[in-house]
């Protein structure tokens, strides 16, 4: 299990994002996520990294990726990213911000299967 950064500056940038979560990201959280009975924290510094939601109890991070996410820098950020994460031991289950709008029953099904 990973060890979580004391890092002034990520845990003041997690909590700033806490506060201005996307609509997508909102709608997962109270509408799915918020709901299940485990603690689902959200962005949340592991090591180096702020995580969109993790629930540690299964050691699965969940992430929404808006239209930055396929720029060729920021796929290769996120491939490296997930690696790291998954050298820990966690799962990264990923959704576009498409995902949420058009299948948002299917995203919380695939959620689900994982738990």
């Amino acid at each position: 299990m990973s060890t979580f950064n004391n890092n002034p500056n990520l845990r003041l940038n997690s909590q700033s994002l806490r506060k201005n979560m996307t609509k997508e990201e909102k709608h997962l959280w109270y509408d799915f996520l918020k709901k299940l009975d485990l603690n689902v924290y959200r962005q949340k510094v592991i090591e180096q990294y702020i995580v969109d939601f993790c629930i540690s109890s299964a050691m699965l991070v969940i992430e929404l990726d808006g239209s930055q996410h396929y720029e060729p820098e920021h796929k290769e950020y996120d491939k490296q990213r997930d690696d790291f994460l998954r050298s820990l031991g966690y799962t990264v289950l990923r959704f576009t911000n498409g995902d949420i709008h058009s299948n948002f029953e299917g995203v919380c099904m695939q959620i689900k299967k994982y738990l």
